[in-house]
């Protein structure tokens, strides 16, 4: 299949985007920087994306592509979840970039909510789990802290950890979160 030019340079202006919002963070980056990362005269990137805002949605765009975890067995799901997520933010950038942002920028921090509300709990509530919403609230707590750690702020032993380290201590407190009665009694 033949790429249309248009297509290549909207790749390009979204690549220049991801790679500008996850270095400076939304507020500090520029349509005129990003332009200047795409090779493009700004006015192309106002024609493609109409504004910095609409920019950043499509830039920050995230599919976590959970597995099913319904024939998963309760004890394994917090392994299959933490492993699962770890990969995807090592190959996807676009986290990183939302991530960086939610943190300073109230639109990316809604599109952070979203990502969770629409994926993590409807995946959670396919598992027969009380209170989906809640549990996957608890789990945006352990998956965004350690995220946090690893890609925006760098902590060395966090960025040394191996993949199975990873999993090794984060999945018993997701599993907990998953599958512990929720009561405080």
């Amino acid at each position: 299949m033949v790429q249309r030019k248009s297509d290549r340079t909207r790749a390009a202006i979204l690549t220049a985007a991801r790679e500008r919002f996850g270095a400076d963070g939304y507020e500090r980056a520029t349509i005129r920087a990003i332009a200047a990362d795409a090779a493009i005269d700004p006015a192309m990137v106002m024609r493609y994306f109409g504004s910095k805002e609409k920019l950043f949605a499509e830039a920050a765009e995230f599919d976590v592509r959970l597995p099913d975890l319904s024939d998963v067995p309760a004890a394994e799901v917090g392994t299959v979840l933490v492993r699962h997520l770890f990969r995807r933010w090592e190959e996807e950038d676009t986290f990183r970039v939302l991530l960086r942002t939610a943190a300073t920028n109230e639109g990316a921090a809604e599109r952070m909510r979203q990502v969770f509300a629409t994926q993590l709990a409807p995946v959670l509530g396919r598992l027969a789990v009380d209170q989906p919403a809640m549990r996957a609230g608890l789990v945006a707590t352990q998956a965004m802290g350690f995220a946090l750690c690893r890609y925006i702020l760098r902590f060395p032993p966090v960025t040394a950890l191996t993949e199975d380290e990873v999993v090794a201590f984060l999945a018993p407190t997701v599993t907990r979160y998953l599958t512990a009665p929720l009561s405080a009694e």
